[in-house]
């Protein structure tokens, strides 16, 4: 009878999808891998609230799934981790890991190496002969205590005692870099220290384990000898011929400044295995030569990063997790049943963190550094992670550990890397650092008293508050790329005074020294000349996510900042309206952007933060399809409104939030509806018109002016951006809404922030008295230039719903100049939250907690003008 082909009905013919077959080992695989990838992201989750890195999880996932623990119920590892199937399993993880030290080698940046050579060669050749001698040490009892366990190969005390100090004197540079991104020390002196030593500790440990996996495959000591000369001989190969040619490929396709196209990256994964490929055949692991493709890959132009991002993802999310839960599978804690097994796991823990602790604490304290910040440098050298884990994996391959044994430098691994963020986060938190900085900087002496006076540009003159709420001299400005038309015309208004005086320029090879004297002499008669411009710093914040691409970009965030097109934007626009500015990039969790302004703005001596309103509802600055299908969509974001709510709470100087209708841009419109053509399809394609040059420049400001500080404040605001030729202003002084400031304000004295970061309100019935505000107001009316007069007018009205009234009038002020370049309505924050008593029955939402009522009625009353909410600082207690 003939044989009958195998049924193809699956389980609907009965078939156990668990059951592994040899000739379709998908079917479990995938099983395999569900499991694993599942179970490791659930174990993540807890994790990350106390800031460990993913590896963690995986490990620990893998110890619970092998047979520490599932493993124990019977059945389970027969049935999900069968023995014939492991070597699929293992296949697809070191595929993956190839492709991962080939990332590990793009994300060392050798320049950092190079121009900090000698604390990094210091620190990190201490950080790694005081391990290497202990673990040596260690070693001999290791040696003698386990040789004879199951499944080792004989070797030498030294081929053992080398592998045990490269274990031991290791440092896991990615997980480092996570850690420093973390806890934002990146940038700082500990940071670039720690990173300089782990590049340099990163690629000699690779090299000794080169060695020694060497040393164990060869049969004799000259045949090890023959492996260390070919290594060493394809390093010079690819050094020398193959990145020349690489470089030459790239520039060819234009690959090295645009991101490299889907041919490079198919050539850039070929070499890299090519590479593996080669390293594997002379005796040393694949892995090698995959972080040597890597490390010379280029990173100018940003190459590297853009690389990176076309690779990363299927990696971390896919492969790292097989690979880290097959170490875990491997361990047996069982095993760790004995005294003596315990005394090693202690011994073990204890030479591998006090020996990077000791060596590189001592080497960053003979570099000057002071103990505080060396120990934290010892403590993040001690970080073993992932590099750790990969070559005890080595070990266990190459059958130099036991399983007892390779379970014992699991436990230390795992401890080590859990032990860095929280000790690193004790000996240097973040109001160290500030002090220490200060410190360095000369401006305090180390017990916090002040020693250099601060930047009063010069003007002595004036009372403390005067100087606070009088004139605004720096500005933080946060840049996003949807809002840089509004931000660059609400800048211009407030500080771009261009000079009025008319020089005749004069061709410099004609009468060139004339003309420059008559120039000279013209910028000298010219007063503004003399007047220091508005200083404006803008800051784009970027989302820092887990992504090894994004640890790259934070790690090159200085190059970065030079490439990037809206900071050069930024820059651009200073030069041409007279104002300074200086920008940067900084890479930033997305719950710390508020923390990150209010930094920054401290640190720069701001006198304002400027913050545009997204224009497409959210954090992202993509642009979708449907962001303007209504106005509301714009101000729905939950996440959005919370940062915002969070960053005025906290703001620690005054601060405006610009929501952007038609300022210095196209208003918002709706999206044109699909028409029917000819051929009977649905198209959105509407001929596109140029956009006509404004003929009127100038712009309209509305301004209700209530009581209190945020109002005081938003009316000084005003006046300064009244002294540009092209701004008219209302100022309204509305009367008769004592109950909206009793009720709703909240001074900047009321609004205060406890230690714990708790807002307390407090109301002191003297700091709203409707007397101060209506002399304040008449101070501000009296005090005007006879300029000013002719285009600011201030005005009284009495009435019992002010903000009925006030949308009214804001509603006809705009109305009056339609064409112009964008009028703009100016609120207090703190008026309107609870509107219910002053004639508006709207709706409670995110948007009025956020900006107020009276913000909330200006953007959903559909009144064709920009609105700008002004709140005074914030004072800690």
């Amino acid at each position: 009878m003939a044989v009958r082909a195998p049924g193809q009905g699956g389980i609907l013919q009965g078939a156990n999808p668990s059951k592994y077959d040899p000739k379709n080992p998908i079917i479990v695989f995938i099983i395999q891998a569900g499991i694993i990838i599942i179970f490791c992201r659930l174990l993540h989750f807890p994790l990350s609230k106390i800031r460990q890195p993913r590896v963690i999880a995986e490990v620990i996932g893998g110890i619970l799934l092998g047979p520490s623990v599932f493993g124990r119920i019977p059945g389970f590892t027969d049935a999900i981790f069968p023995a014939a199937s492991m070597p699929t399993l293992t296949m697809a993880a070191n595929v993956g890991l190839i492709l991962f030290l080939f990332l590990v080698g793009l994300e060392v940046d050798l320049r950092l190496l190079v121009s900090n050579w000698r604390i990094a060669l210091s620190v990190g050749a201490a950080g790694m002969a005081l391990p290497f001698g202990l673990g040596w040490g260690i070693a001999y009892g290791l040696y003698h205590q386990f040789r004879e366990d199951s499944g080792l190969v004989p070797i030498s005390f030294g081929t053992y005692a080398l592998f045990v100090g490269v274990a031991m004197a290791i440092t896991a540079f990615p997980v480092l870099c996570r850690i420093l991104t973390e806890l934002k020390l990146l940038q700082t002196q500990v940071g670039i220290v720690v990173l300089s030593a782990g590049v340099g500790n990163d690629v000699v440990g690779w090299i000794l384990l080169a060695l020694c996996v060497a040393l164990v495959n060869a049969g004799s000591g000259i045949t090890a000898l023959y492996v260390l000369l070919a290594c060493v001989a394809y390093i010079f190969f690819l050094v020398y011929a193959i990145r020349p040619a690489f470089m030459w490929i790239l520039r060819r396709t234009g690959s090295l400044h645009n991101g490299p196209t889907q041919s490079v990256v198919a050539l850039t994964v070929l070499m890299a295995f090519g590479s593996a490929f080669f390293t594997g055949i002379i005796g040393v692991h694949p892995i090698f030569g995959a972080f040597l493709m890597g490390l010379i890959c280029p990173h100018q132009g940003g190459f590297a990063i853009k690389l990176t991002e076309k690779i990363e993802d299927l990696v971390a999310v896919f492969f790292l997790p097989l690979y880290f839960a097959l170490s875990g599978l491997s361990t047996n804690l069982g095993l760790l049943n004995t005294g003596i097994t315990w005394a090693y796991v202690i011994g073990v823990i204890a030479v591998a963190f006090i020996g990077k602790l000791a060596g590189g604490t001592l080497a960053a304290r003979m570099n000057k550094l002071v103990w505080r910040e060396s120990f934290t440098i010892g403590v993040l050298m001690s970080c073993k992670g992932l590099v750790e884990l990969i070559v005890l994996n080595i070990g266990l391959q190459a059958k130099i550990l036991s399983q007892r044994t390779f379970t014992i430098f699991v436990v230390m691994a795992l401890v080590t890397t859990f032990a860095t963020t929280p000790l690193t986060s004790v000996l240097f938190p973040p109001w160290y650092q500030k002090k220490l900085a200060a410190w360095k900087r000369g401006e305090i002496d180390w017990d916090g008293g002040r020693l250099a006076p601060e930047d009063t540009f010069g003007d002595e003159s004036g009372s403390a508050s005067e100087k606070e709420h009088s004139e605004i001299k720096r500005l933080l400005v946060s840049l996003r790329l949807d809002s840089l038309p509004s931000l660059f015309t609400f800048v211009a208004l407030l500080g771009g005074e261009q000079s009025r005086a008319s020089v005749t320029k004069v061709h410099p090879t004609k009468n060139g020294k004339v003309a420059a004297a008559d120039t000279n002499d013209a910028a000298l008669r010219n007063p503004s000349s003399h007047k220091r411009p508005l200083e404006v710093h803008g800051l784009r914040m970027l989302e820092l996510t887990e992504r090894l691409s994004s640890v790259m970009k934070d790690s090159e965030v200085d190059e970065l900042s030079t490439r990037d097109p809206v900071v050069n934007a930024f820059h651009t626009f200073g030069q041409l309206n007279n104002v300074a500015v200086s920008g940067e990039v900084q890479l930033v969790p997305e719950g710390s952007y508020s923390e990150v302004l209010g930094e920054r703005a401290s640190d720069r001596k701001s006198d304002m933060i400027l913050v545009p309103w997204s224009e497409t509802g959210s954090f992202s600055e993509a642009v979708t399809a449907d962001m303007n299908e209504s106005t509301q969509s714009a101000f729905s974001n939950a996440s959005y409104n919370y940062f915002v709510i969070k960053f005025l709470d906290s703001t620690p100087c005054n601060a405006a939030i610009l929501v952007n209708n038609g300022f210095g841009a196209l208003p918002r419109e709706e999206l044109q509806s699909l028409h029917r053509v000819p051929t009977n399809l649905s198209l959105r394609g509407a001929p596109i018109h140029a956009t006509a040059p404004l003929m009127d420049r100038s712009h309209h400001i509305f301004f209700p002016f209530i009581g209190g500080m945020d109002d005081q404040i938003a009316l000084r605001f005003v006046l300064r951006l009244a002294k540009n030729p092209n701004v008219t202003a209302t100022i309204i002084h509305i009367k008769g809404a004592d109950t909206i400031s009793q009720s709703d304000e909240i001074t900047s004295s009321d609004r205060t922030v406890t230690k714990d970061g708790q807002m307390v309100v407090t109301t002191s019935s003297q700091e709203i008295l409707s007397s101060q505000d209506q002399a304040f107001f008449a101070a501000m009316a009296d005090s005007l230039s006879s300029d000013l007069q002719s285009r600011i007018l201030f005005n009284t009205i009495e009435t019992t719903q002010p903000l009925q009234v006030i949308v009214e009038q804001a509603r006809a002020e705009v109305d009056v100049s339609q064409k112009n370049a964008g009028d703009l309505v100016v609120v207090g924050r703190h008026h309107g939250k609870q509107t219910a008593n002053a004639g508006y029955h709207g709706t409670e939402g995110d948007l009025r907690q956020s900006l107020g009522g009276f913000a909330e009625a200006m953007i959903t009353g559909n009144i064709k003008a920009s609105v700008l909410v002004i709140q005074a600082a914030v004072k800690d207690e």
